[in-house]
């Protein structure tokens, strides 16, 4: 098979990574892609929302798939521009149509399925400027901290979590003045659930669905989760508290009734279900879907499969993945993010990376990394996702930290303290 993967950064090059195991795979291509895709399939300066150049390229070049790794080509409506189009429609995409992407798209979309399949979650109010009044008036129902969330992609930086209810007020009506453009013209508030944070990653064909594993992300800049969000610092899997008794009502009470949510409403969906939860004393509660993979939780979790990718991939194209084979692999895997000085607010770029060639016993996944001659070169505020397996958490921690030791550039930064409250 001819797989074009669309995207550029951690997420992808662990994509590419696991595709390049499969038996079926002839040729990957990687839009745009990094210095790490560059190493193992062929980099396509390719923008992955340019549909018409991207079908131009599939034709030209024989693709037989088209993997979508980041979010905003879903919300655009990447797998409907195929569907629509008499020459690529027999072209399989993973990834959601554009309906089903609007459940990362719009938080009130997001909210308003789960109220209707009984999915636990926190209330809500959702708010836009003819009804901001109600807005003001459903805070004052709440218990601080308050949280407001924009309901359109905002690059994951549309959440406020405030602690003083005038502040709130005072928020959300910047918010909806434009704080976030036009991802804030609605804002949802959310009732704040306390308790501890943690992913479950589903691949579904619409009908059937494998639950690959769960694994916890850590957003905050500082060490003991401090400071500014950020793309994500670093990831587990699997999460030591989430055993047994816990993943039962994962499943019986959020992944059966998304999926079941999904027929019942007539959305059709073949890709990833990303589904954030709050850990609420032993009860699951979804704070979020989003419809792709997570970055960096793909490079824990990718390197735990031990089935095929593109098998599994082909089966969820034919709506078959109940038949395929599907197996994890038991141990733990960590990985650690290396940014940019300065991220996540203003950084410089283009600063030379070394030791690349030192990691030894660790998965290097470039994120934010381009070529420049024979130098690798940084090119984001996340560069670099350093990923070990372990039989224990801190086995697998250890060696990542100590890789992560090795490499360097100028302004290099990353947290040490993955995993403290696991």
């Amino acid at each position: 098979m001819n797989v074009l993967l669309l995207g550029s950064g951690g997420r992808e090059h662990a994509f590419a990574w696991k595709f390049n195991q499969s038996k079926k795979l002839e040729k990957l291509f990687v839009a745009p892609g990094n210095a790490g895709t560059a190493e193992i399939a062929e980099n396509i300066d390719l923008d992955p929302n340019d549909f018409p150049k991207i079908k131009e390229f599939a034709l030209a070049n024989q693709v037989d798939m088209v993997v979508v790794g980041p979010e905003d080509p879903l919300v655009n409506g990447i797998h409907d521009f195929f569907l629509a189009d008499e020459q690529i429609k027999n072209i399989p995409v993973i990834g959601p149509e554009k309906l089903g992407a609007q459940l990362e798209g719009s938080k009130d979309f997001a909210k308003e399925f789960m109220f209707r399949h009984d999915i636990p979650t926190a209330q809500y109010k959702s708010i836009t400027k003819d009804n901001l009044e109600e807005g003001y008036q459903f805070l004052e129902t709440l218990k601080a901290p308050y949280v407001l969330k924009a309901d359109g992609l905002a690059a994951g930086k549309g959440v406020l979590i405030i602690n003083d209810l005038d502040e709130a007020k005072t928020s959300l009506k910047e918010m909806l003045g434009g704080m976030f453009g036009e991802a804030g013209s609605r804002v949802v508030i959310e009732e704040f659930l306390s308790g501890i944070e943690l992913s479950v990653f589903v691949l579904t064909d619409g009908k059937s669905y494998k639950t690959l594993a769960e694994a916890k992300d850590y957003k905050r800049i500082g060490e003991g989760d401090t400071g500014l969000n950020t793309g994500g610092m670093g990831a587990i899997s699997p999460v030591p508290f989430a055993k047994g008794d816990f993943m039962q009502k994962v499943e019986e009470r959020v992944i059966v009734p998304t999926i079941n949510g999904l027929q019942k409403d007539n959305i059709p969906y073949k890709g990833f279900v990303f589904i954030g939860l709050m850990n609420v004393e032993g009860d699951p509660y979804v704070i979020e879907y989003n419809v792709r993979m997570g970055d960096p939780e793909t490079e824990v979790i990718l390197p735990r499969v031990k089935s095929d990718l593109l098998d599994l991939m082909e089966a969820v194209s034919k709506q078959e993945l109940d038949k395929a084979d599907f197996e994890m692999d038991t141990r733990t895997v960590t990985t650690v993010m290396l940014v940019s000085g300065g991220y996540p607010e203003d950084y410089e770029k283009g600063k030379a990376i070394t030791n690349l060639n030192k990691v030894d016993g660790s998965l290097v996944f470039h994120a934010g990394t381009c070529n420049s001659g024979s130098d690798v070169l940084t090119n984001g505020g996340r560069v670099i996702s350093v990923s070990s397996y372990g039989e224990t958490m801190e086995a697998a921690l250890a060696l990542s930290f100590k890789n992560a030791d090795l490499i360097d550039y100028e302004g290099k930064y990353f947290r040490r303290d993955i995993g403290f409250d696991l």
